[in-house]
């Protein structure tokens, strides 16, 4: 039977205590870094989406007047 010094078992816990906070501070950091890194990108995807639908509006208008024609032209000819 191995018998252990009390003093070295406090300094272990201790020592392993105090791991165990850095790495949890740590990984509370990079999970702050990570949603807003998550948050950015949906801004930019949000960004992007409003720029696609203008975009495709704006085509929509400018191909009306061509569409339009082309209805009046083939009601005409009947």
């Amino acid at each position: 039977v191995v018998e252990t010094d009390p003093k070295a078992m406090q300094d272990l816990t201790l020592v392993v205590q105090t791991l165990l906070q850095q790495m949890q501070d740590k990984f509370q950091t990079v999970s702050y870094q990570i949603i807003g890194r998550i948050d950015g990108m949906t801004s930019h995807i949000d960004d992007l989406v409003e720029n696609i639908v203008n975009v495709m509006t704006q085509a929509e208008m400018e191909e009306l007047p061509h569409s339009n024609a082309l209805t009046c032209s083939l009601r005409l000819s009947k």
